[in-house]
């Protein structure tokens, strides 16, 4: 069953009233990888009555209304993405196709999505409830943020959407236990995981145990405060040791609440075996494609959060740093389920997550204390407390590997290759077995760059490629199998230069007898430590001026040294 999008799939359950409406940037795909869909179904499990409004029309009240007004909230995200990353190229250029829409044309979700969705649910609403925004785009952009696209610094999403709670990080726990709450009257002043507005009278009942940010106003006008600001924010996403947040905004206040407790290896488990029909809604029939299937529909999530911490990634602050593995037991299961698809090849198209191979790699001084706030897992060296251990993800792929209905296993999503040299027990016997099974011709892996003081101002390791390319090709060799890697990289990540984008292309050229085809401009998103130094000029974590390239011609050129 699909969660109802209809009225007639409403009228079919003789639901009188609905308790959620969720609202959503992307097509609905009844699928474990699609955000709203996972969200509806943890609350239907609760016994939550809840509908689903994909894509609504701006134009009318049509869409927006169909099912009437929620009985307790709107639930409300961009989607997949942020609504800004989705519509624009890094050369703020409009991009034409979106993977997550019918017949992959970028014309259903709105720029600033969840603005203009609350904007529109304000406009036709006539019932009081709150109205609640989620997702990728609210979660990073919940506190003061720089915006590439208006070049400038942005309000708590909370304040500029007129919204009245924000969720964010890792939703399921959250809305679940802010259902409960509203349905039952209760104050969600101490509900972790969200950020709800107060006023500026009410501080005193709510500094206990906080710590109060630079206000908004100070950051505009001094981007050291932004600074501060960003680095207490980035420091406070572990649900273990952090603590409550206030930023003065205007005239008012944002409460951060602590981060909610992740899902364990149970939970994660019971989320990604719902009996998702694992397929786009039968209303997109006859309007074309939705490209995103091609991969999500017979592809496995293994785990959850990162610990890489590469700065122009947001995972850690959405995610978390902290790894939630699910059991063998439930990936073997969601495999079963699979083969019981009558469209399924027998191809599965990837097992993994942020980075796939972290699967199983947890930390005991992390799941005890929460995560370091001064200190970096893998940069500028693996810590001694991290285990870096193949074994979990190997086996794994050997057990899915057994079902006789598997043609194929794919690898897909990023392999950290740094750790696989440094697991001195387990990381060649995972890499011969990747090379020789998971992948078909070529090996996807993102050294970002090779110039060492780039390399440093991303916080990627510095010394694995060329060991790694060696390795790859004794290995290629050994199994009788014509491969190579396909490398991505970045061209225009603060302090890169025209001269650094050469001397990447001469060490291609020399060290790996190539010229990539897979390199990307950077784009200042909201929430990491990259947008943080394109802002403000200057190195995350030391008082030193950085150069970053703004103009967009000369980001375009240094792309196309690499590619022309």
């Amino acid at each position: 069953m699909f969660i109802p999008a209809t009225i007639e799939e409403v009228k079919k359950l003789n639901w009188k009233e609905i308790d959620i409406i969720l609202v959503s940037g992307d097509a609905y795909i009844d699928n474990s990888f699609n955000g709203i869909a996972v969200i509806g179904r943890c609350l239907l499990e609760h016994g939550y009555r809840v509908a689903i409004i994909p894509q609504p029309s701006l134009s009318s009240d049509i869409d927006i209304m169909k099912f009437g007004n929620p009985k307790l909230f709107w639930a409300v995200s961009s989607g997949a993405m942020d609504s800004m990353v989705a519509n624009y190229t890094a050369l703020k250029k409009k991009r034409q196709s979106d993977d997550l829409t019918p017949n992959g044309i970028n014309n259903k979700r709105p720029d600033r999505a969840v603005i203009r969705y609350v904007n529109l649910i304000k406009q036709y609403y006539n019932k009081k409830v709150p109205i609640v925004i989620g997702g990728i785009e609210a979660s990073l952009r919940r506190v003061t943020h720089y915006d590439y696209w208006d070049n400038t610094l942005r309000r708590p999403i909370l304040f500029d959407s007129k919204a009245d709670i924000l969720i964010y990080g890792e939703g399921e726990r959250t809305i679940v236990e802010l259902a409960n709450k509203i349905k039952n009257n209760e104050p969600i002043t101490e509900q972790r995981g969200i950020c709800f507005p107060a006023n500026q009278s009410e501080i005193e009942t709510l500094k206990n145990n906080a710590v109060i940010l630079p206000s908004h106003e100070e950051t505009l006008k001094d981007k050291d405060k932004f600074i501060e600001l960003f680095n207490t924010f980035y420091n406070n996403n572990d649900p273990i040791n952090s603590k409550r947040l206030i930023e003065p905004v205007n005239n008012r206040l944002l409460i951060q609440n602590p981060p909610n407790y992740y899902l364990q290896t149970e939970e994660l488990d019971k989320v990604y075996n719902y009996k998702y029909e694992n397929k786009a809604h039968p209303m997109y029939n006859g309007m074309g494609k939705i490209k995103a299937l091609d991969t999500i529909k017979f592809s496995i999530t293994s785990h959850r959060g990162c610990f890489g911490e590469c700065n122009f990634c947001a995972i850690a602050v959405h995610f978390g740093k902290t790894i939630r593995s699910r059991s063998e037991e439930s990936i073997l299961k969601e495999v079963k389920s699979f083969t019981e698809d009558p469209k399924f090849k027998g191809i599965i198209y990837d097992v993994g997550g942020a980075s796939a191979n972290m699967y199983g790699m947890t930390c005991k001084q992390q799941e005890k204390y929460g995560t370091c706030k001064n200190k970096r897992c893998l940069y500028p060296a693996i810590c001694k407390n991290r285990s870096i251990n193949h074994s979990d993800h190997l086996q794994l792929l050997r057990k899915i590997a057994k079902n006789n209905k598997i043609r194929k296993i794919f690898v897909s999503s990023g392999i950290r290759y740094d750790l696989i040299m440094e697991d001195k027990k387990f990381g060649d016997a995972y890499l011969n077995y990747i090379v020789a099974n998971c992948i078909s011709g070529q090996m996807k892996i993102a050294p970002e760059h090779t110039e060492d003081k780039i390399l440093n101002l991303m916080a990627k390791p510095e010394k694995y490629l060329q060991q790694f390319y060696q390795r790859f090709k004794k290995i290629s060799k050994d199994n009788n199998k014509k491969q190579f890697l396909t490398y991505y990289l970045m061209a225009g990540h603060p302090g890169c230069t025209l001269e650094d984008m050469k001397n990447m292309k001469k060490r291609f050229s020399k060290e790996f007898h190539i010229l990539p085809e897979q390199i990307q401009i950077f784009t200042p998103t909201p929430s990491t430590y990259s947008t943080l130094m394109y802002y403000t000029n200057k190195h995350y974590s030391k008082n030193e001026e950085v150069f970053v390239e703004k103009n967009l011609k000369n980001l375009l050129k240094q792309k196309e040294i690499i590619t022309k």
